[in-house]
This record gives C-alpha cells, sequence and structure tokens, in this order.
C-alpha cells in the first residue's frame, strides 16, 4: 500500500480517540437503543450524547439533527423527501453538485406523474456559482435549492448564504452539501441562513455509516424509511450506535483542532502549488476561495489517470477526480462546467490534505512526481 495518503476527501483514517469511543458498543455495550432495559438505556444515551455534540460542531439544537447511514441518504432525504411534501415546481441545483444531488434532482425532473422542473446554475472559470445567473433563475416558481458549500473535486467554496436569500425571497427550501466543507473551515447552519445541511463522520477522521442532515425546526420532509420510526419519525431502522458515537467525538474533535489544522494545511498545500506550478501545472479554482486542503491541478498532456497510478507505484496516493465518480473515470462534469477544455479535464489529479501529512511528505511526493513526469514526457517525445 502507499506510505502516504493525500486523498482525505475521498475518506480519512478513524481517529484513535474516535476508534476508543465505538469500541465498547460494539461488544459489551451491545444494546438495542429502542430497549427499554439497560443495556437500550445506555445507547440510547450514547446516541443522545452524540447529537449533542453534532449539533454543538455546527451551531444547532439537537433536535434539529437526523442521523443517517451517510452524505448520500441525507442529501436524498432533504431532496425526495421535501419533493414529496411540496407540489411540483422547479427544483435548482449548481452545475456542479455530487452525483448524490443531481440524480436524484433529475429523477425529479423525470417522473411521469407531476414532474419537478430542474435547472442547473452555471458556474464561472473559477467554479464559482454565477450569482447573477443565480438571480434569474431562482423565481417563485422556485420549490427547492440546493447548491454545495464546498466542491469535493476543486475545493472552491460557494457563497450559500447570498443563494440562501435568493431562495427565501422567493419561499424556495434551500439546502447545502457541506459534506467537505465540515472540519475544513468554520461551519455554522444559522449564517449559512439555509433550511437544511448535510455533513458526514468519515471526512473528519470519524467512520463511515453515519451522517446527518440537520435542518430547520420549522421544514416538514416526508421520510425515505418507514418503519419503527427512530429519528423522530424521519429515518426509521435500529440505530447504528457505534458508528453515530463516533460521529459525535469526530466533531468535537475538529472543532477543538480547526484553527491550527487549518494553518498547518495551507502552508503544506501552499508549498506543494509553488512545485506543482515550477512543472507547467494548471491549478483549478487558485483565484476562488478554497478549503484549505485541497489541490486540483493538471499537468498538460500527462492523463491523470496514468499519473494517479504511477504515483501509487511510488508510495503515494492521490485521486483522479471524485472517489464517488468512479463509474466515469477521466471524465469530471465540474471541469466541464467550468469550462476546462476537455483535454486538459483529462489531466487533472487532485490531492487532498490531512492533519497528519507533513512538508517533508510534500517535498518526497515534488521529486517522485518531477521525477515521473520527466519520463512520461521523455515517452511522450519518442512516441510523436
Amino acid at each position: 500500500m502507499p506510505a502516504i495518503y493525500f486523498d482525505h476527501n475521498a475518506t480519512t483514517a478513524v481517529d484513535e480517540k474516535v476508534l476508543e469511543a465505538m469500541l465498547p458498543f460494539f461488544r459489551q455495550k451491545y444494546g438495542n437503543a429502542s430497549s427499554l432495559h439497560s443495556y437500550g438505556i445506555e445507547a440510547r444515551r450514547a446516541i443522545n450524547q452524540a447529537r449533542e455534540q453534532v449539533a454543538h460542531a455546527v451551531g444547532v439544537q439537537p433536535s434539529q439533527v437526523i442521523f443517517t447511514s451517510g452524505g448520500s441518504e441525507a442529501n436524498n432525504l432533504f431532496i425526495r423527501g421535501a419533493a414529496d411534501y411540496l407540489k411540483p415546481a422547479n427544483i435548482v441545483i449548481s452545475a456542479i453538485e455530487h452525483p448524490c444531488v443531481r440524480r436524484p434532482a433529475q429523477e425529479l425532473a423525470r417522473r411521469s406523474n407531476n414532474p419537478w422542473t430542474l435547472h442547473q446554475l452555471t458556474v464561472n472559470t473559477e467554479g464559482q456559482v454565477n450569482l447573477t445567473d443565480a438571480r434569474n433563475v431562482i423565481s417563485d416558481k422556485a420549490g427547492l435549492v440546493s447548491v454545495m458549500l464546498a466542491n469535493n473535486e476543486t475545493g472552491v467554496i460557494q457563497d450559500v448564504a447570498a443563494i440562501a436569500e435568493l431562495a427565501k425571497n422567493q419561499g424556495a427550501w434551500m439546502h447545502t452539501d457541506a459534506i467537505q466543507a465540515l472540519g475544513k473551515i468554520v461551519l455554522n447552519f444559522a449564517d449559512l441562513n439555509v433550511h437544511a445541511m448535510t455533513i458526514s463522520a468519515h471526512k473528519i477522521y470519524g467512520p463511515k455509516g453515519a451522517a446527518a442532515l440537520i435542518v430547520d425546526k420549522r421544514l416538514i420532509l416526508k421520510p425515505l424509511i418507514y418503519g419503527g420510526g427512530h429519528e423522530n419519525g424521519m429515518r426509521s431502522g435500529t440505530e447504528n450506535v457505534p458508528a453515530i458515537v463516533g460521529f459525535g467525538v469526530a466533531c468535537e474533535l475538529v472543532k477543538a483542532r480547526i484553527s491550527e489544522a487549518s494553518a498547518h494545511i495551507v502552508r503544506l498545500r501552499e508549498y506543494l502549488e509553488q512545485g506543482l506550478s515550477a512543472l507547467g501545472a494548471t491549478i483549478f479554482g487558485q483565484n476562488a476561495p478554497r478549503l484549505p486542503n485541497t489541490c486540483y491541478f493538471a499537468i498538460p498532456d500527462i492523463e491523470g489517470d496514468t499519473l494517479v497510478v504511477k504515483l501509487d507505484k511510488a508510495g503515494f496516493a492521490v485521486a483522479s477526480g471524485a472517489a464517488c465518480s468512479s463509474a466515469t473515470p477521466g471524465k469530471s462534469h465540474v471541469l466541464e462546467a467550468m469550462g476546462v477544455a476537455p483535454m486538459l479535464a483529462r489531466c487533472a489529479v487532485r490531492i487532498s490534505l490531512g492533519h497528519d501529512n507533513t512538508l517533508n511528505q510534500i517535498d518526497d511526493f515534488l521529486k517522485a512526481i518531477n521525477k515521473i513526469v520527466a519520463a512520461l514526457r521523455q515517452f511522450n517525445s519518442m512516441s510523436a
């Protein structure tokens, strides 16, 4: 396996403190949180504590936290749950949304009975949503709006609060996928001015299998999963207590560490991008506000998939795009929306740093990529 991990936007290692908190709930404290005996009561208390920890991390009340199995479910819960409650209207998303927002929105538009009308907001060459387009598109016919806070590929941060103001002025419900933002920038639900927000555990050194939809108390959604009425009737099914406990602890840790970790990671990324620029790399979204840990770049004439494989063999785990979009390798709808030429887009590689990465690792990476790129350029020139 690669010795150095540079793919933290895909997932992160579970923090030792998170794992320590989770372990008892696999064996000694294995009760069903719906049971009335002491085992069940203990599990319910653990979930309640985690709900408080998650709520505190984003500045809401615990009652606003709906636990789900992952970010995809949480995004679907908002889009489909809101659409099943409201009358069909316009659904507005950005052209760079994650597939777990794009696909349910597209399905609403494909309904044979009472279809919604889908509109996608354009972005500029830096990957920022065009606010003029948003003003024109978000009309009184808009029912739902969903714009991600930070893009998983470029790391570009959107002005969600401004878009939310447009949506609210037209009576539309506003949602943001904030999965990549949690733990990397300060995140506050009220400041974003949205009706709903999605966050996830495994991007913040927590376990896979736990996420949450944060909702305005006045929001009414229809559940995706019916059954025993768990999560105040919004998400039935026996709770994944270990994962929820881990999510709570992970939220507590990132809130305490965010300032120090961000400053460290920004220094690493600046050094990394200096080295990549010397290689002639194009860095996507470089002039827009970005997550501190994300660098999405392309070296002309060096295919991204090839570079990822070569770097993997050299001991570095990086990505050629979004891990959740592996069904269409070599093609990024995000770069396409930004107007990036297809040949350059095929060269895209994403590096997403974590708080354990070091300057020495960046140095080693730059030495390795310089060597690999030189070899590939030589091969390309000989093959021409």
